[in-house]
């Protein structure tokens, strides 16, 4: 889920810094500190969006830089457990596809994605259904369930697991065959 969040923080403005804008060297700042991060309270922080830099700074002794408090919203993706999200397909290997959900890629292992004994095909790039024929291919679109989300502190970029074996999951055409079966038609 993506979220905005605002937040308030002290950050330090480099002596080199002080004949720029305030605003602008706040912001290289907090782009600095924020974007690209990801943690367990805040998720995958996307973007700084927008901030508000109180003008009057602290100077700490020792220190030739200014310290100034700062209001800022992020732009953030917070993947929840049990929450149903459709995403593209960017790899395909044998042991599952990677799906590209918001700005992070999941993992849907093969034994995850049908209820159907799978073959990979290296060649074609593509996982099929023996029984069923059902196929992934990298670029298609898949609706999935998240049931295993971890954040590393830090920069990596921590794990997200989906399945696609619950009803109602999986490509649009799956999903369009069981509405059907469902209402007998």
């Amino acid at each position: 889920m993506f979220n905005i969040l605002t937040l308030r923080d002290t950050i330090r403005i480099e002596p080199s810094k002080f004949g720029e804008p305030l605003e602008a060297a706040a912001l290289e700042e907090l782009k600095r500190k924020y974007e690209g991060l990801v943690d367990e309270d805040l998720g995958y922080v996307i973007k700084v969006i927008d901030l508000e830099v109180n003008p009057v700074g602290r100077i700490m002794p020792g220190d030739g830089g200014t310290h100034h408090q700062v209001l800022f919203t992020l732009l953030t993706f917070f993947p929840e457990m049990h929450e149903v999200v459709e995403g593209e397909v960017v790899e395909v290997a044998d042991f599952g596809v990677f799906l590209r959900i918001g700005p992070v890629d999941a993992l849907l292992h093969v034994s995850q994605l049908m209820d159907d004994f799978i073959s990979y095909d290296e060649k074609q790039g593509v996982l099929r259904g023996k029984e069923s024929g059902r196929a992934v291919t990298k670029g298609d679109i898949l609706r999935v369930r998240i049931v295993a989300v971890s954040f590393p502190s830090g920069r990596s970029s921590g794990k997200i697991g989906v399945t696609a074996r619950q009803p109602f999951l999986g490509k649009p055409e799956w999903i369009i065959e069981e509405v059907k079966k469902a209402r007998g038609s």
